[in-house]
């Protein structure tokens, strides 16, 4: 799954590959111009706040009464989420806090094995 995810984001040019030993995955691009909306884009995942996955067959073939309603809040979402870097998402403390978090509970995990 992780490498069907990578595969969509190497096609957007967002992460670079290097086979072999020690290789992996790298940012493509510098961190101040990737969007989250982009990373979510690249990866087809949906933000789409309709039922009706804004095809606007919502009600028996029919837009449903608020169907435009959810279809704005997704845009909304999409342009709240374009307009954040990966550069500004990783600086944020609470961000920096969790992910120090999680690397030692991992680090732990991992002497466990």
């Amino acid at each position: 799954y992780l490498e069907q995810l990578f595969s969509k984001l190497r096609r957007r040019k967002l992460v670079a590959s290097t086979r072999g030993p020690g290789g992996g995955y790298t940012l493509g691009q510098m961190e101040c111009s990737v969007s989250i909306a982009a990373i979510i884009d690249a990866v087809d995942e949906s933000i789409d706040s309709t039922k009706c996955q804004d095809k606007g067959n919502c009600q028996q073939g029919q837009k449903c009464l608020t169907h435009h309603l959810w279809s704005d809040l997704s845009e909304q979402i999409h342009s709240f989420l374009s307009d954040i870097t990966l550069e500004q998402l990783m600086s944020k403390r609470e961000v920096i806090e969790t992910a120090e978090r999680q690397n030692s509970l991992a680090g732990l995990i991992y002497a466990e094995q």
